[in-house]
């Protein structure tokens, strides 16, 4: 799966990328992402990507011609499923965003910055466009990285355990049960006997009724 991200700000995703899961998913040919300057691709002298907003008011709004010519390049080298748009005021991200994302083979991601972009690179180029919360951040480069590491991690291959993605929180709408690990008694704490006990069916009965009593106490709404 590819992934080509237009930033103002490469260097802000440098890190993000180069390790853990994502740098290893790299490694294996599983996933590619590419990240556009969007500067590169300024024809004004200083490599400005904004100016000022029509009807007056704060703030700098991003030009379309950057953006058009960095997605139109793009577009005339392979075919995109999607043209993506972080920003506040697009659907949630959630669980089966990601897993509809990672079926697909090409997605741009934009990043915009300042007071918006210009309404007609919404308008004319995405397809969809993807808010990870509600507040505001300083640009779209975090929530691009948020974005591909739920979609990235569930591309086969990408984990050693093929099935651990599969019981994460979320995927079956509802949050994960506790978990622990060795010792399984410390200063008097201790591990749940039923894990312990080496019977599949009791465990995964236990684990669903932490999991459900776990939402219910947490993110009730998710069980509307």
């Amino acid at each position: 799966m590819r992934f080509d991200i237009i930033t103002v700000l490469p260097a802000l995703l440098d890190s993000p990328f180069a390790h853990s899961i994502l740098q290893r998913a790299q490694k294996k040919g599983l996933a590619e992402i590419v990240v556009h300057n969007l500067r590169d691709y300024s024809t004004h002298k200083q490599k400005s990507v904004d100016d000022y907003p029509y009807g007056g008011g704060s703030g700098m709004v991003m030009s379309i011609e950057p953006f058009a010519a960095c997605i139109e390049k793009l577009k005339s080298e392979r075919e995109y499923e999607e043209i993506i748009f972080l920003t506040p005021d697009g659907e949630t991200l959630k669980q089966t965003i990601a897993n509809e994302l990672s079926s697909k083979t090409n997605v741009i991601l934009l990043c915009g910055h300042y007071k918006g972009i210009d309404q007609r690179i919404r308008d004319l180029f995405v397809t969809r466009e993807i808010s990870i919360g509600d507040y505001v951040l300083s640009g779209g480069e975090l929530p691009a990285a948020v974005l591909v590491d739920a979609v990235v991690r569930l591309l086969p291959g990408v984990l050693n355990d093929e099935t651990s993605a599969l019981s994460d929180s979320f995927q079956g709408e509802l949050l994960d049960a506790p978990v622990y690990t060795r010792p399984a008694d410390w200063k008097g704490h201790k591990v749940p006997d039923v894990l312990l006990s080496g019977h599949e069916a009791k465990i995964a009965e236990w684990r669903h009724d932490e999991a459900l009593s776990r939402t219910k106490k947490r993110r009730p709404d998710l069980l509307e």
